[in-house]
């Protein structure tokens, strides 16, 4: 996936940042955390993790021997610089809580810094970011012929067959895997039944999270089947991908599309019975972030191998629907689990697919660029994304050559 390409003429230091000053060090080595144990990580853990004592910034990051290949930042001296400005920035830090950015173009990673939680070996906590994994799962699974373009449209009782349909709510049979990506499956459940459904999902053996939502769900009609952002949608998508692909939906993620793309450190939390919970709970580095950006950047395709569906990856980074929450910015439109949104430089627009977790996690693939912004963070605000099509896209919009 990460081929060859060849910068010429800069000659990059690491920068260390503290946090009352700024120092220079020749100091290759990136912070890391040995010794921990990556089936319990999780949101709170990084939260009392110390933070680092110095922002760590790199403009021409180490070979780790790890399939990602890397460069020097190469860009006019001017757009270098709001580069490292804005990691100055973040160090401060003027624009909220960010652990790590990392820069990939043409298919190296040629930026690379972290902050405050951030370290190079440890997986960050990823909130709704963990969706767009599910979604990928769903393409690879479609890859290789385990689902079909066509099956989004078929109601989800059509592959889950042990459901009790006599107890389902009004229309809740007609609820299709399309619905379900995009947030429009129109279940609506109250919050104490919800709350009761989600807790047993945790601690019942045996326990069916797509009977119980789809049973206490008001009855659901197309005027009910409008953009709602909610867990119930990915609990119902991930409990499919399991009863079509062979053996368990652990497995295959593990095995067809996380180590496909060579990422072996990780986690995810599961529920009572195995199933990953899909809408929020993984972890991955930041660096192994890049890889996902990877597969949107190349339409599938790994070292050469169709890995994802090409049909389906273009559908789910698509503008399939538009967001209604209040706190989903108005320019953002939603595909299957994934953000699109046009940012622009000057009067070009480009088209930017993205995962957003809260927190402030972002894998930002600019696919016209050969461009991949990932950021990790713990910011409540979260306003980033605004930094990014300030600082980081005119740098190489405005050196396509480079």
């Amino acid at each position: 996936m990460y081929t060859s390409f060849t910068y010429k003429g800069l000659m990059t230091t690491v920068l260390l940042f503290s946090f009352t000053g700024l120092a220079e060090s020749s100091a290759k080595t990136a912070p890391e955390l040995l010794g921990f144990d990556v089936n319990n990580l999780s949101y709170t853990f990084e939260q009392t993790l110390p933070d680092l004592s110095y922002a760590y910034i790199d403009a021409s990051p180490v070979d780790k021997t790890d399939g990602i290949e890397t460069g020097d930042l190469v860009v006019n001296g001017d757009s270098e610089n709001s580069i490292i400005e804005l990691a100055r920035e973040i160090a401060g830090p003027k624009h909220g809580n960010y652990d790590s950015m990392l820069i990939s173009h043409k298919n190296k990673l040629i930026f690379e810094s972290y902050y405050r939680k951030g370290r190079i070996n440890l997986p960050h906590f990823q909130a709704s970011v963990t969706k767009s994994y599910l979604s990928l799962a769903i393409g690879r699974a479609i890859q290789l012929g385990h689902l079909t373009m066509a099956d989004l449209n078929k109601p989800i009782v059509h592959f889950l067959k042990d459901l009790e349909l006599n107890k389902l709510a009004d229309g809740a049979d007609n609820i299709t895997l399309h619905q379900t990506m995009s947030m429009r499956s129109g279940i609506r459940v109250s919050a104490d039944r919800l709350k009761l459904i989600l807790e047993n999902s945790a601690k019942e053996k045996g326990f069916n999270i797509t009977q119980q939502l789809l049973q206490h769900s008001a009855a659901i009609s197309p005027m009910s089947q409008k953009f709602h952002y909610q867990d119930s949608d990915a609990r119902i998508t991930m409990q499919v991908l399991d009863r079509i692909v062979p053996g368990s939906a652990k497995d295959f993620i593990k095995n067809e599309v996380l180590a496909k793309v060579g990422v072996f450190v990780y986690g995810w939390k599961n529920d009572i019975n195995g199933l990953p919970i899909p809408e929020s709970n993984s972890s991955i580095t930041s660096r192994d972030m890049l890889r996902m950006g990877a597969l949107v950047i190349n339409k599938g395709k790994w070292n050469g191998e169709q890995l994802i569906s090409a049909k389906f990856l273009a559908k789910a980074t698509s503008r399939i629907t538009k967001p209604t929450e209040n706190w989903i910015p108005g320019t953002f439109s939603y595909g299957y689990f994934w953000y699109q949104t046009d940012m622009k430089v000057g009067d070009k627009s480009y088209d930017a697919k993205f995962p957003w977790g809260g927190g402030g996690q972002y894998i930002i693939a600019i696919e016209e660029l050969d461009l991949i912004v990932v950021i990790t963070g713990h910011d409540r605000e979260d306003k980033i994304m605004e930094q990014v099509s300030k600082k980081i896209l005119p740098a190489f919009a405005n050196n396509r050559t480079i």
